[in-house]
């Protein structure tokens, strides 16, 4: 297997299912609702939501740079977009523009050329292999953070008994 199909394999179980290290991005956003994504139950923290639309364009700015286009700064609307439709079909969209830019970011990693890997990201203070391997590191930190916000959503669903 090339280097660049192992690192691609790494991404996806990170992203989708048969992770080491338990339930995959996409596992841990099973079943969530747009209301259970938009909610705030730790009012200093992200909502779900926010969570995916930042994983979403990070994972843009990544299959960007790989394709050789230099990103400096990322300004915080684009780190952070905004949520403009809190509908129901707006968290199906959201959540199918996450997969389509896994799909692209994908896509990207294959073909990129594996002599490069050590060569400076231009724009930042590391390598492409350093970003390529911080893609799954940064899905399965966020999908931790999800599996918090879900516990502490249901904590204060469920009614405490004496």
């Amino acid at each position: 297997m090339r280097e660049m199909d192992r690192m691609a394999d790494q991404m996806q179980r990170a992203f989708e299912r048969n992770a080491w290290h338990g339930p995959a991005l996409m596992e841990t956003l099973a079943g969530l609702t747009a209301t259970d994504a938009h909610s705030r139950p730790v009012a200093s923290a992200h909502t779900i939501w926010e969570m995916v639309q930042h994983l979403s364009s990070w994972k843009e700015i990544v299959a960007r740079r790989l394709a050789g286009e230099r990103i400096d700064d990322v300004a915080t609307d684009v780190d952070w977009p905004a949520i403009t439709d809190s509908s129901e079909s707006g968290w199906a969209a959201t959540l199918q523009h996450l997969s389509d830019a896994q799909q692209k970011l994908m896509g990207a990693v294959k073909v990129f050329d594996p002599m490069r890997l050590m060569c400076s990201v231009p724009g930042t203070n590391y390598t492409y292999y350093v970003m390529i391997h911080g893609v799954p590191q940064h899905d399965v930190y966020h999908a931790g953070q999800i599996s918090l916000l879900k516990r502490t959503m249901a904590e204060k669903e469920t009614p405490v008994s004496n």
